[in-house]
C-alpha cells in the first residue's frame, strides 16, 4: 500500500529535496529551481503555503524518489 502524501508547504519540499543533493540554482517569482549535480534534472517547486498531492508527486517522480524516500527525507 502506497503511504498518502503529506500537506507540505513549498519550502518543506525544497528543504527535503536538498537533503538529498539538489542546489538552489535560481528563483523567478514564486518558483525555486532545483538542480543536482550530474543529472540534467531540474525540479521547479512552487513556494506555495501548502503543494497540491499532484502536485507533490510529480515533482517527487521526477526526482527519481519513492513517496516512502521523499517521507523519510522530511
Amino acid at each position: 500500500m502506497t503511504p498518502r502524501l503529506p500537506g507540505i508547504s513549498g519550502r518543506d519540499a525544497v528543504k527535503a529535496f536538498q537533503k538529498a543533493g539538489f542546489t538552489n540554482a535560481r528563483q523567478k517569482g514564486s518558483h525555486v529551481y532545483l538542480f543536482r549535480k550530474g543529472q540534467p534534472l531540474a525540479l521547479s517547486v512552487p513556494l506555495h503555503k501548502e503543494l497540491a498531492p499532484g502536485t507533490l508527486q510529480a515533482l517527487i517522480k521526477k526526482a527519481n524518489f519513492s513517496i516512502e524516500e521523499f517521507i523519510e527525507l522530511l
